[in-house]
């Protein structure tokens, strides 16, 4: 299947390389480098990519290029949803999944790509089983294997590989039982000039921290759960339960993992919970301003938290004399980033920023979109809530759990400045965390 891997940055520099059959030298990367040069951003590069003799195939990820190299045609999306489980890997193994962290563990990068294919086909890939193989990184016991001349290898074999439950290993003790669930979910929406909602669908996820001892059977109902459309489930959710009785019925596995994905084609068109008033004038010579407001939507009665606005300028501008109301303005003149920085509003105050702007050359030019990151706690916009969660361990059902929910909605919008029609991309995330008391390791 997959005959190397090279792991690359956004400068064009390759960290690491792993071959499983024969060697490729790295020069097949010129390829990608080309496409990567043509490319409009790092996210706009072709996930495949034909050569003569070869087809690279990648994902990108936190400034990083993770380039499969293959010389037969096989499924691309097999290899893509592959290379984002080693990304996953990594970041749980190294708390993140970047240049730094890679070059830092490299060592143990090899260790578990070694344990993740086989001659070039995908062999261990659940995470339970590789943290069984392979210790994850730790101070004290990188201290005790210098000593002793240990390795992070396990000497027995994983449990997890010998039952009919792969991705939880067996033993796994916690003196505190918890699990968290979040609700993710990222908007695409239209909105008109007039900033009225034309269109709007979701798509979403629930991603679970899994921290309960031995091996529990959780039950969860979802309030609507008949919103939700192409469902796809991690392969601990008996799916027969879900098409009969829309019931979440599963073995979790032990730590964090994605528990389901889904979309949702709104009826109702979504409420957006933040506006920006804005007044943009770019043009050569003088006269360039910038006048912003931002502020919630009165209809929903929230706090505003973590507020952040960015525009990434045009290369004639160089340089923004800006005085924020609240927060504080920066304007980086290497990347042209315009940041703003707010943090909270307060409802009834929304803040502002003017003040002018310098542009070289005498015409004017396009302004560009308005980028905004925001955080709102307790509101769930969607609908989509945790309705309950029962736990049957050693056949014996655990109830009267006690619940304690904290919806929030993180978000971003991009805001065009020129364009009748908007196009936002949204991530609302509603965070509910359940304690199970009464369960001792």
């Amino acid at each position: 299947m997959l005959n190397s891997l090279f792991i690359v940055n956004t400068s064009g520099d390759v960290i690491l390389e792993k071959h499983w059959k024969s060697v490729i030298h790295r020069s097949i990367c010129d390829y990608f480098f080309d496409a990567q040069k043509k490319a409009a951003s790092p996210e706009d590069v072709s996930p495949v990519l034909s050569t003569p003799h070869h087809y690279l195939i990648n994902v990108y990820h936190n400034q990083v290029y993770f380039l499969a190299v293959t010389t037969t045609e096989i499924p691309p999306l097999m290899v893509i949803e592959f290379l984002h489980r080693v990304v996953y890997t990594f970041s749980q193994y190294f708390d993140e999944c970047s240049d730094t962290s890679i070059k830092e563990n490299c060592v143990m990068v090899f260790e578990l790509l070694d344990e993740m294919l086989d001659n070039g086909y995908p062999l261990v890939t659940e995470l339970n089983i590789l943290q069984d193989l392979i210790k994850p990184p730790n101070f004290l016991r990188s201290i005790a294997n210098q000593v002793t001349g240990r390795t992070n290898h396990s000497e027995t074999l994983p449990t997890g590989q010998l039952s009919n439950i792969p991705w939880r290993r067996q033993g796994v003790k916690y003196t505190n039982n918890e699990a968290y669930f979040d609700v993710i979910e990222e908007i695409d929406a239209i909105i008109d000039k007039q900033g009225a909602t034309v269109f709007a669908e979701i798509q979403g996820y629930i991603d679970v921290c899994c921290k309960l001892s031995g091996m529990p059977d959780l039950t969860m109902t979802l309030v609507n759960p008949r919103l939700l459309d192409d469902v796809s489930f991690h392969p601990c959710v008996r799916f027969k339960r879900w098409e009969n009785e829309r019931v979440l019925s599963f073995v979790p596995p032990d730590g964090n993992f994605r528990l389901l994905s889904y979309h949702i084609a709104t009826q109702n068109m979504v409420a957006i919970p933040i506006y920006v008033r804005h007044c943009i004038v770019l043009k050569g010579g003088t006269g360039s301003r910038i006048e912003m407001t931002v502020g919630p939507k009165q209809s929903m009665g929230k706090i505003l938290e973590d507020v952040v606005v960015e525009m990434s300028m045009p290369k004639a501008v160089l340089n923004c004399n800006l005085v924020p109301s609240q927060g504080k303005c920066t304007f980086d003149p290497t990347s042209h980033l315009l940041q703003w920085t707010i943090g909270k509003i307060e409802l009834g105050k929304p803040p502002n920023i003017k003040g002018t702007v310098s542009v070289s050359g005498t015409t004017s030019i396009e302004t560009p979109p308005i980028s905004l990151r925001f955080r709102i706690n307790q509101l769930a916009v969607s609908g989509l809530k945790v309705n309950r969660l029962d736990m049957l361990e050693n056949s014996k059902l655990l109830n009267n759990l006690c619940y304690r929910k904290k919806p929030s909605i993180v978000g971003t919008i991009n805001f065009a400045t020129t364009s009748a029609l908007i196009l936002h991309r949204q991530t609302w995330s509603i965070q509910c965390e359940q304690r199970l008391p009464g369960m001792s390791g």
